[in-house]
C-alpha cells in the first residue's frame, strides 16, 4: 500500500527552524518529482516546494517561502525534505508530501503541524 508519513512538526517563535521529513514508499518516490504542500485553516492546500526526480538538481518554491524554505531529497532512504528558517506566524498550517504530478500521487498522509507563535 502506499504511504507517505510525515514529521518534525511543532512550536516554534517566529524566525525559527523546523526540518520537516517525508518518508514515502518507492512507488510514489522513485522517478517522481516530489513536492511539499500546506493548508492552513480555512485555506485550499497549496504547493509551497518541489524538487525534481533523480538527483533533485532543479528546485521550485512558492513566493511566499522563497529564500527561506529548502527542499532537499534523499532517494536512498525514499524521504524527502523541507528545511524551514525564518519562519512567520503566516507558515502555520498542516504541512503534507507528495508526488507533484497529480496523476501520479499517493493517498495524502497526515500531514505534520507547523505553528509559529510567540
Amino acid at each position: 500500500q502506499v504511504q507517505l508519513v510525515e514529521s518534525g512538526g511543532g512550536l516554534v517563535q517566529p524566525g525559527g527552524s523546523l526540518r520537516l521529513s517525508c518518508a514515502a514508499s518507492g512507488s510514489i518516490f522513485s522517478r517522481n518529482a516530489m513536492g511539499w504542500y500546506r493548508q492552513a485553516p480555512g485555506k485550499e492546500r497549496e504547493l509551497v516546494a518541489a524538487i525534481s526526480s533523480g538527483g533533485g538538481t532543479k528546485t521550485n518554491y512558492a513566493n511566499s517561502v522563497k529564500g527561506r524554505f529548502t527542499i532537499s531529497r534523499d532517494n536512498a532512504k525514499n524521504t524527502v525534505y523541507l528545511q524551514m528558517n525564518s519562519l512567520k506566524p503566516e507558515d502555520t498550517a498542516v504541512y503534507y508530501c507528495n508526488a507533484v504530478a497529480s496523476a501520479l500521487q499517493g493517498s495524502w498522509g497526515q500531514g505534520t503541524q507547523v505553528t509559529v507563535s510567540s
